[in-house]
Order: structure tokens, then C-alpha cells, then sequence
């Protein structure tokens, strides 16, 4: 084809565009070629599934795959390769915590459906004020708080529609706005979104708002045993350990020492939050100059937001109800089994009652109860007939609308990808490779602890961390001659610090998926919390924690016992090794003598049979010639007597 005079010629585009175009393809074919040699060196369970471990958590990192595609990688690799076998890896999709987790979106659903959170967010910016540092303050110390009491999924699923409501308020008054303008280019002449599959973007403001109570529902449930599973867990296995152990971990010791630090780093991670998102301490920031604007807009935004509340009137029977089932939900959580007296949960003949028990309950007497009363009226004989049927306390075209059902996926994957990890015996190999610790100090044995489990529960269920690491630091505080409480309860504790991924933890991803935050930018909102709870955890640990059990820098006698306990435990094992390894060898001279006397028979046989063929052989024909010769002689009679 020839170009006319005049007619412009366009440039080919280069690598460069072709990389920004086309950078995820790239990772997801490179990635698994780049991490190829981990399985050919050492192609055993545990070096494979950490082959996937490598490749999930890049995809999960960059989004090269949207995040629940990712997290279906171990249905197909995992039998496949030979880590576990399909019904068992799609069991861990569905867990007693995963169902827990759906119902505290469902119960949070319910009260947004009612309209109780609007009514919530207008008291607490009553309260707290407009202001934008003071509202974060506000939500965060709330969320904390009530973290200590429910679930962190529960806890965070209540609070992001309160938030929601809070940012509607504001960007209706012009103080803020929830998402970024999409981007729009021109194609054939037209305005058109620059990427229509993009979800909107949040801006600063929303995500310091939204990560705010993520990592207050994290670092609030370290302050109570029945706080987060991971406490629960943690302190089951101290126990089964150690069950003569002098120093337990019962409700009140356990909040004495875990509530001061939980105060501190959860005040610091404010502070870092509000120096990140909202330009603390940078007033020439664009953050600082729409904080102020915010500030200064606070008084016109409450005299509209007081109007607003007055207008909703008192609170309905609809709201009443809600309220009093989610209160229902709390007890319950808090009763079921909290350690200090007998629980409803122990007093029931039944199985094991676990959290999402409490929480499908109250999900179902939101479908049962209805959403008025008027009813009754007609049934009294004091109203008219009913035109129509009195809807519940919420609907499941509601639900079905609002659930993020991808985080099913999202979760399910850690846990499988947790179970693997145990299944391949990669979790040994990992624990294993700490005991070249031994040679450090007890201070720097407990930093490195408590480093490693921040690292693991980044790509890890906590409490799958919890089940890997505990059970290790005991083995090895006995080894070492060391209170095991001196490492149990960091690296407990410690298993809770997830900020940097949504699948770390599920706060993380209820409002990763609730308000469209980035892995990226998740991953760098992190590294402050991270590095505030490390430091602060290591500091009260080797300080307060001495004031909270005194004897913890000593071997106590129990540990002693427990040591010894072990120590013959290995040499029993030992012993049974040798022995077996005695058997074997007996059993491999015993087969070496049978092969020997087998090739001798073998020898015999073949020499017996030699010798009956040469016998055989040597006498065919002497026989022969008597036979014929025999022969003729009977012929030569019978011809003479016929003659």
C-alpha cells in the first residue's frame, strides 16, 4: 500500500509500551519458569508446595491474576503434584471460620438493611465531630475495642457500612470524596474510560478510613484470649504441652499482658496513618491542604448532619430488633466458652460448638422475625386486612447483591494453601531450619521469633502460623533451657500482625473487597503497622511481661520435667531406631544368604542336570545297536521256524 503526500506516518509503539501493556502475561508465564529450579533440585512434597507458595503470593502481590483466581491455584496444583489429594484441599475452602466470617457480613447486611448504621455513623459524628483526624481517631479506638470482644471479621464487617454511611454524609457535604474521577481517553472520537474493567479507585481519605479499622480489628484482638482464634490457639497448645505449667495463660493475666502494648502500637499505627494518608505533620502536603478543608467545612457538615439525624426520627421496631440480635450475637460469642466460668457451648449435650454456630443463628432469625408488627393490629381485630406480606428483617435478594462471594475464594486459598504447607511437611522444614538459633542470645532468639511469624502470617492463615510455630518454640525452649512462655506468647501474639495483604487476614480482605483498596497499596500501608507492633511487641515483652510473670527469665521445674520428659522421649525413639535399623540389617543378611543359597541350588540343579544329559547321551547308542541287533536275532528265529 502507498502512502498519499501529506499522510502522516505512525511511529510503532516499543518494548516499553508493549510491557505496560502486556506486564501481566509476563508475570504469569515467567513466574513459574523463574521458580522452575526449586522442584528440579529437590523435587520432594515440600519443596513443591513451597514452588506454589512462591508463585501465589507474586501473583497475589502484583494482581497478574485477579485475587480469587489466584486462590483457586491450589484445587488444581495441589493434586496434581502430589501435595493433597482434591476433596481434602476443597474442604479447606469451607471451614467453620470461613462460614463464621460470611455470617458476620450477613449480620452486618442486616443492619445496614435496616438503616441502623446510618442512624450509628450520624450519632458518632455527633459526637466525635467532623473533623476528619478526629473521626479517624474515633472509629479506630472504637473498632479496637470492640475486636477485644468478637471476632476481627465480625468486628470489621459491622464497621465498614458505618464508615460507608460516615463518607456518603461527607462527600454529600462536599468535605471529602470517597473515590478518585475515572480517567477517560479518547477512542474513535469519543470520551471512553481508559480501563471499564478497573473497579473505582478509592482515594487517600477512604483508605485511611478503611485500613484504619482493618488493622484496629487485627491489633484489638490480640487484647483478649476469646479476641481472635489465634489466641485460642496458642494458648490450646501451651496447655497440651505444658499441662503442669505453673504459669497460665487464664482471661485477666492474659489481657494484663497483652492490653498495654495493644494501647501503644494501635495509638502509633494511628499516628503513621494519619502521616501516610491524611499529610500529618506535612502541611504544604495535597493530603494536609483536604484535611483542612475538611476542618474547616467540620461546623457546616455537623449543622446538615444534626438535621439528618433528627430526621430519621425515633428508632423503628426494625432497628430495635437488629440491634438486639447483634448484642444477642456479642454475648453469645463472649459466653460460648470464655474461660473464666462454665460456658452455654459446655453446658449443651452436643458436638463442639464453634463461632460460626452463633452467628448462621442470628442470621436465621433475621429471615424468621419480621420487620414490623403491623399484622397484629388485624389480628387483634384494631386494623384493617394485610395487602401484603410482612417482609423480614432482611431479604436474601439483598444479601445475595452485597456479599463479596469472591472472598470465599480469597480465604478458602490461604487455608489451603496453610493445609498444604503442614500436609507437605514444608511447615517442618521451615521450623526446622530455626534450630540453628540456639546460638543466639534469648533476646535476639525471641526477635528473630517474632520476625519470622510477621513474615509467615503475610501469605498464611494466623492460625495455621500458630499451629506450625508454637509447637516448634516449645521444642525448642526445652532444648534451650528456656521459659517457653518467653517465646510462645510473642510469636502468639505476633501471628496476629497481618497488614500487608488481603489474604493475610480477613479484615484485610473484607475491606480490600468492600472498598476496592489495591493489593499495592495495601502492601505499602503495611510497613509502618509492621514495624510499630514488631518494635512494640519486643520492647513490653522483655519489659512488662517480666512484671506480669516474674519467673520468666528462669527454667522453671515444670520445664525441667517436661525436659527431661522429652529428652527420654528421644532417647526411647532413639533406641526404637537402632533397633529397627538392627532388624533391617539382620533382615538384609538374611536375604543375602538366601540369594547365595539360591544360586547354589541353582549351581546343583544345573550340574545334575548336566550330568543326566551326558549319561543320557553316552548311553543312547550302545542301546540302539542292541536293539537292532536284537531285532535281527528275533527276525532270523521266526524265518527259521516258518521254514
Amino acid at each position: 500500500m502507498e502512502l498519499e503526500a501529506g499522510e502522516p506516518v505512525e511511529s510503532r509503539p516499543g518494548c516499553g509500551s508493549f510491557f505496560a501493556n502486556h506486564w501481566k502475561g509476563l508475570v504469569v508465564f515467567l513466574m513459574p519458569i523463574i521458580c522452575l529450579p526449586i522442584i528440579l533440585t529437590n523435587n520432594i512434597p515440600e519443596y513443591r508446595c513451597m514452588y506454589i507458595l512462591l508463585i501465589m503470593a507474586v501473583f497475589w502481590v502484583t494482581e497478574a491474576l485477579p485475587l480469587y483466581v489466584t486462590s483457586m491455584i491450589p484445587i488444581v496444583a495441589f493434586p496434581t503434584m502430589g501435595i493433597m489429594g482434591s476433596e481434602a484441599t476443597c474442604m479447606t475452602y469451607f471451614k467453620d471460620t470461613l462460614v463464621m466470617f460470611m455470617g458476620g457480613i450477613m449480620v452486618a447486611l442486616a443492619v445496614e438493611y435496616s438503616g441502623l448504621h446510618k442512624r450509628l455513623a450520624l450519632r458518632v459524628i455527633q459526637m466525635v465531630g467532623c473533623s476528619p483526624r478526629r473521626l479517624h481517631f474515633g472509629l479506630i479506638m472504637v473498632t479496637m475495642f470492640i475486636s477485644m470482644w468478637i471476632s476481627n471479621a465480625a468486628c470489621t464487617a459491622m464497621m465498614c457500612p458505618i464508615i460507608q454511611a460516615v463518607l456518603e454524609e461527607l462527600q454529600a457535604q462536599g468535605v471529602c470524596k470517597i473515590y478518585h474521577e475515572p480517567e477517560y481517553q479518547m477512542v474513535g472520537g469519543k470520551n471512553k474510560k481508559k480501563n471499564e474493567d478497573d473497579l473505582p479507585y478509592p482515594t487517600k481519605v477512604t483508605q485511611c478510613y478503611y485500613l484504619g479499622i482493618a488493622y484496629a480489628s487485627s491489633l484489638g484482638g490480640c487484647g483478649t484470649i476469646i479476641g481472635t482464634a489465634t489466641n485460642l490457639t496458642f494458648k490450646g497448645l501451651y496447655d497440651t504441652a505444658f499441662p503442669n505449667a505453673t504459669e497460665k495463660m487464664d482471661f485477666p493475666t492474659f489481657m494484663f499482658y497483652s492490653v498495654p502494648s495493644m494501647l501503644v502500637y494501635t495509638l502509633l499505627t494511628y499516628v503513621f496513618l494519619q502521616w501516610h494518608f491524611m499529610g500529618l505533620w506535612r502541611p504544604k502536603s495535597k493530603e494536609a491542604q483536604e484535611v483542612q478543608v475538611g476542618k474547616d467545612n467540620a461546623h457546616v457538615a455537623k449543622k446538615v448532619i444534626d438535621q439528618r439525624y433528627k430526621e430519621l426520627g425515633p428508632m423503628t421496631i426494625h432497628e430495635i430488633q437488629v440491634a438486639i440480635l447483634f448484642v444477642i450475637m456479642v454475648l453469645m460469642y463472649f459466653t460460648r466458652k470464655p474461660g473464666i466460668f462454665t460456658g452455654w457451648a459446655e453446658l449443651l449435650p452436643a458436638k463442639v460448638i464453634k463461632n460460626s454456630m452463633p452467628t448462621i443463628f442470628v442470621v436465621i432469625m433475621c429471615f424468621m422475625l419480621p420487620a414490623n408488627y403491623a399484622f397484629l393490629r388485624y389480628c387483634t381485630r384494631k386494623g384493617p386486612v394485610p395487602t401484603a406480606p410482612t417482609p423480614s428483617l432482611i431479604t436474601w435478594k439483598f444479601i445475595q447483591s452485597r456479599v463479596p462471594w469472591g472472598l470465599i475464594f480469597l480465604l478458602g486459598g490461604g487455608f489451603a494453601l496453610a493445609a498444604g504447607s503442614k500436609e507437605s511437611g514444608m511447615a517442618t522444614l521451615i521450623g526446622s531450619s530455626m534450630s540453628g538459633l540456639k546460638v543466639l542470645p534469648h533476646s535476639a532468639l525471641m526477635l528473630v521469633v517474632i520476625l519470622v511469624a510477621v513474615f509467615l502470617t503475610a501469605f498464611s492463615s494466623n492460625v495455621a502460623v500458630a499451629n506450625i510455630l508454637i509447637p516448634v518454640l516449645s521444642e525448642m525452649a526445652l532444648a534451650l533451657k528456656i521459659h517457653p512462655l518467653y517465646l510462645v506468647f510473642p510469636a502468639g501474639l505476633a501471628c496476629s500482625m497481618a497488614f500487608h495483604l488481603p489474604v493475610s487476614t480477613p479484615p484485610n480482605a473484607l475491606v480490600a473487597g468492600y472498598a476496592h483498596i489495591r493489593s499495592k497499596d495495601m502492601a505499602i500501608a503495611g510497613i509502618g503497622p509492621t514495624i510499630i507492633t514488631i518494635i512494640v511487641l519486643f520492647i513490653f515483652c522483655q519489659t512488662w511481661a517480666m512484671v506480669i510473670y516474674p519467673n520468666l527469665d528462669t527454667f522453671p521445674e515444670w520445664a525441667q520435667i517436661a525436659a527431661e520428659e522429652a529428652a527420654n522421649k528421644t532417647r526411647l525413639l532413639s533406641e526404637i531406631a537402632a533397633n529397627k535399623t538392627h532388624m533391617l540389617e539382620m533382615a538384609a543378611n538374611a536375604t543375602r544368604l538366601l540369594t547365595n543359597n539360591t544360586e547354589l541350588l541353582t549351581d546343583l540343579a544345573s550340574s545334575s542336570s548336566n550330568m543326566l544329559g551326558n549319561l543320557v547321551a553316552n548311553n543312547t547308542q550302545p542301546l540302539a545297536d542292541l536293539a537292532v541287533n536284537g531285532t535281527r536275532l528275533l527276525t532270523n528265529l521266526a524265518f527259521n521256524k516258518t521254514v
